[in-house]
This record gives structure tokens, C-alpha cells and sequence, in this order.
């Protein structure tokens, strides 16, 4: 065989082996598959997704992930709407200081702050409210399980009733039992927060991925609906 020809067959073998390589990175696994886990991303567009303001989406799909940053909207949200559930993604961060979040349970895509639980993500090694894993201005992570900075890290977020809890990178970093929050605008502690009346708020809603300024990525967007 002449050089140039065996030079094609590695070239075509190279480029087929990327394409199946691409494809199982999106694919479920054969026990998430038998566990009622499903897709809502399929690594290619952004069928099945929009913007919470609904304007058109500005961002395309960055090497198989969903790219937040100057998307068009506040939170880049699933059109679907979930109750109880288990989430799984992994999200990369673009540097020290990224800022984004995942949001669940958005009942009021109009303002999603007040009407919806946002997951932080978040660059540095913080353990605060507002720091990787903590359920926003309400819960801290027990510790900072986020990887350095463009590595990939996995979350998973679950969802019953009143209680949620997530964990970053195979370990849960924190939890919440909403009923728990008999006041507004206040923690069990009796410390502050900036939401309202938390407790009272529909269980039911869209999740997303928030643009707050940083340019980060997410991938593997799988979901098993617990009401099924």
C-alpha cells in the first residue's frame, strides 16, 4: 500500500474513532440507562433548550457542551419541567473567579432568583454560601470539592419534596429541608437571607444554567424523573 493511501485510512480511522469517542461521552451509561436516566442534551444543539427571557439563544455548542456566557438570557433553561428528580451534569470552569450557576425548580422564568433554588458554581476554594456546591444564600458546602480550574467537575443534585441535596465530585457537600424555613427571608438560625418565603414556593419548575458574567461549560445533562 502506498504511503499516501495508508496516511488517508489513519486520517479516516482517526476522524471516525474522535466521532465515536464524542459520542459516548454524551451516551448514557448501561446501569444509568436501567436506573430511568435520560438525556436532555445531546452534545450537538441546543434542541429543547431556551432562554428564560424568551429571546433567541446566542450561544452555539462548544465541543460538545452547553456554553452559558452571552447566551441571550439570565438562565439558559430546559423547556421541560421536573419536580422530583436527580440531576446529573459536569460543568468546567473558565478561570479563578467564574461565576455561574444551575438552576432548579424555576417556576417563574420572568424572575428566576426569587422563584427557583440556583446550585452555585463557582471558581476559588471558598466554602461560603456563595461558594462551589452551596445551595445559594442559604446553605454552605461543607467543604470545596471543586477540581482546578479547567478540569471537569461532576454534579449531582437530587430532589424530593421538601428536601434537596447535592453533591460535588462523588461527595455530598450540601443539603436542605425546606420545611424547615417557617419564616421569609430567614434561615432556621435565625440569620438572614434575600429570598422570601422559600417554603412555600412550587416544587415543580424548569432547570438551567446561568450566565453571571463567565464563560463556563456543561455536558452529560442526564435527569431521572423520581415521579415517573
Amino acid at each position: 500500500m502506498k504511503p499516501i493511501m495508508k496516511s488517508l485510512l489513519l486520517l479516516a480511522a482517526l476522524v471516525q474513532f474522535g466521532s465515536l469517542a464524542h459520542a459516548q461521552e454524551v451516551l448514557l451509561s448501561a446501569a444509568e440507562k436501567q436506573e430511568g436516566f435520560e438525556l436532555l442534551f445531546n452534545g450537538k444543539d441546543l434542541s429543547g433548550w431556551k432562554n428564560n427571557n424568551g429571546k433567541p439563544i446566542k450561544t452555539a455548542v462548544e465541543d460538545g457542551a452547553i456554553q452559558t456566557y452571552k447566551c441571550g438570557g439570565y438562565v439558559l433553561m430546559h423547556e421541560r419541567q421536573f419536580e422530583d428528580f436527580i440531576l446529573r451534569c459536569d460543568v468546567k470552569l473558565s478561570a479563578p473567579k467564574t461565576n455561574s450557576g444551575i438552576f432548579i425548580r424555576l417556576s417563574n422564568p420572568k424572575n428566576p432568583v426569587q422563584n427557583g433554588f440556583e446550585i452555585q458554581v463557582m471558581g476559588g476554594s471558598g466554602t461560603g454560601r456563595h461558594d462551589f456546591g452551596a445551595i445559594y444564600d442559604l446553605v454552605a458546602p461543607s467543604k470545596n470539592m471543586g477540581r482546578p480550574i479547567g478540569e471537569w467537575n461532576s454534579v449531582e443534585i437530587t430532589c424530593r419534596g421538601a428536601k434537596m441535596s447535592v453533591r460535588v465530585n462523588g461527595e455530598k457537600v450540601s443539603e436542605i429541608d425546606l420545611d424547615a424555613y417557617t419564616e421569609a427571608k430567614k434561615r432556621p438560625d435565625g440569620s438572614k437571607h434575600k429570598f422570601g418565603d422559600i417554603r412555600n414556593l412550587p416544587r415543580r419548575g424548569h432547570l438551567g444554567f446561568q450566565d453571571h458574567g463567565s464563560k463556563v461549560w456543561y455536558k452529560n445533562v442526564r435527569i431521572k424523573d423520581l415521579k415517573k
